[in-house]
This record gives structure tokens, C-alpha cells and sequence, in this order.
């Protein structure tokens, strides 16, 4: 019995992942199909290829070596159907795009609609995520990313810089007018482990009330009035009920990028998605910074 692509894939996500569940969240199987496939292999092959322990597969000597074959046969895969897709001229088919919540929903949708009404063939798939997809591995086409080092394999495009600072209600906007000893409270992102000096210096009476691991989350605590916030400048001019106010001044953010991997970057798709998307970030440049 041949062995099938598919389930050397399957061999190589279960190497990689250790547990079913994990392997068919990579591939988007069901668990039942990978145990399906790796049984078929082994079947194949004549040899057990993982020890069934309670924690997960442990790979086999065997395993291993067709996962690192699998690895190249991989990449030789991927590497095929991005210059496939580069040289497909066609304006239409699917065109995988991804990009951070925050910039689809307060940004980036409009062009988005743009996009549509000018290649209505175009099957536009948007993944909105902070995750950094993987483009080598055709996770997506084409990626809008927060980031200063953008990816070193990537062609892309500097789109804007981006400012931060801090953020209320104007409730809390009238307290601290009314002097530096006014009392504030704060809202911080899990990641800081104090106020900046700033703050501390500039307004001593502060503390920090709420630790957020999520900006969606801190943007919508700051508009329910609990505190003040350092956000990104597009997001704070975004949200409702928010202004800026001064306890931190506008400091230097991670900037915006369009990046695709080098052999889609001039195809057809893509080209047409970065014909759209460039000219309207630009356009609104001063939403992201002071």
C-alpha cells in the first residue's frame, strides 16, 4: 500500500503539535480523521510511528524522519504554489489578507469595501488577528502588520508611523484640568509592569486599578469611564466618548506595514489588494499619528 501525501502531512502536524486535537487544528480536520490517517500510514508502512500516551503521541525514530521529509516536501509545496499564484493573472479567486482587529474595525474596512466594489471576483478571505501568520507557508496572502521588523524574508511597504498616548472619558479629561494632584485611576496592558515616569512624576496621586492582556479590552474599560489609557493614537481617535488628555505626551509606536512574501508579491491579487489598501492608509496617515 502507497502511503498518501495527506497522511505524511498528518505525520508531520502530529510531530509537531503532540496531540490530535492539535494537529487537526492545524490542518482543519476533525481529531477523528488525523487519528484516521496516522493509523492508515502505520498500516503502510508496517510500523508504529507514535507511542499513545495519556498526555499525547510521542513520535517513533521512524516519525521523525518522515516529519523532517515532510518538512521539505512542505516547503517545496508552498514554494510551487506561490509562484503558481504569482503567475496567475486572473483577478479573480481567493486572496487571503490579514490584519490586526483593532485596524480592520476602526480603519481598515472601508477599504476593504473599496476592494470589493472594484474586484467583485476577487473571494476576499480576511483573517483578523495580531498572530503573525506565516505567508512562507501560505497561511495568507497578504498581511497589514504593527511592527518595526516587518519580517526580514517579506517585500513590503513602510505605510505610515504610528504615535501613542493616553486616553479618557471626559470626565476623567475635567479631573486631571483641574490640576497634577488630581486623583486617577489607571489602566494599564498586562505586559507594563508600572505607570511611565511621566505619569508618576507629572500626576503623583495616580494608580493602577485594572490590568488588561487584550487592547479591545482596554479600549472599552476606558469608555465605560474606568480609568485612563495609553493606546495606539488611531485607536483612541476611533473610540467613541474618548479624548486625549495629557499624562502622557504622544511617544513613538510601531509602525504600519503592507508585506506579502516575495513570490506573490507582484501578483495579480495582491497587486490589486495593494493598489487599494497603499493610496488609503496613506490617505489617512494623520489618524496615526499627533
Amino acid at each position: 500500500m502507497d502511503a498518501h501525501w495527506d497522511d505524511l502531512k498528518t505525520a508531520l502536524a502530529l510531530v509537531r503539535h503532540g496531540t490530535l486535537s492539535g494537529a487537526a487544528d492545524s490542518l482543519g480536520v476533525t481529531y477523528t480523521t488525523v487519528s484516521r490517517r496516522i493509523s492508515r500510514l502505520e498500516e503502510a508502512l508496517g510500523q508504529v510511528l507514535f507511542e499513545r500516551l495519556a498526555d499525547g503521541y510521542r513520535p517513533t525514530d521512524a516519525a521523525q524522519l518522515i516529519a523532517a521529509k515532510a518538512a521539505e516536501m512542505e516547503v517545496s509545496q508552498d514554494s510551487l504554489f506561490r509562484q503558481l499564484s504569482a503567475h496567475d493573472g486572473r483577478l479573480s479567486g481567493r486572496l487571503t489578507v490579514t490584519a490586526p482587529q483593532l485596524l480592520i474595525a476602526h480603519v481598515i474596512a472601508p477599504a476593504l469595501r473599496i476592494f470589493r466594489e472594484k474586484y467583485p471576483l476577487i473571494d476576499l478571505h480576511v483573517l483578523a488577528t495580531n498572530d503573525r501568520l506565516d505567508l512562507s507557508r501560505r497561511e495568507a496572502d497578504v498581511a497589514i502588520r504593527v511592527s518595526n521588523a516587518p519580517g526580514d524574508s517579506l517585500k513590503g511597504l513602510r505605510l505610515t508611523g504610528q504615535d501613542s498616548a493616553s486616553f479618557a472619558t471626559q470626565e476623567w479629561a475635567d479631573r486631571i484640568a483641574e490640576g497634577p494632584d488630581a486623583p486617577l485611576d489607571w489602566i494599564l496592558f498586562s505586559g507594563h509592569s508600572d505607570l511611565p515616569k511621566t505619569v508618576r512624576e507629572g500626576w503623583p496621586n495616580s494608580k493602577v486599578c485594572y490590568r488588561f492582556d487584550d487592547m479591545i479590552a482596554i479600549g472599552g474599560a476606558a469608555q465605560e469611564g474606568l480609568g485612563v489609557a495609553r493606546m495606539p493614537m488611531f485607536l483612541g481617535r476611533k473610540l467613541q466618548g474618548l479624548v486625549q488628555v495629557p499624562c502622557i505626551p504622544p511617544q513613538t509606536y510601531a509602525d504600519l506595514w503592507l508585506v506579502a512574501h516575495a513570490d506573490v508579491w507582484a501578483g495579480s491579487r495582491v497587486s490589486a489588494f495593494r493598489d487599494v489598501i497603499v493610496p488609503y492608509l496613506r490617505e489617512h496617515r494623520a489618524l496615526f499619528v499627533a
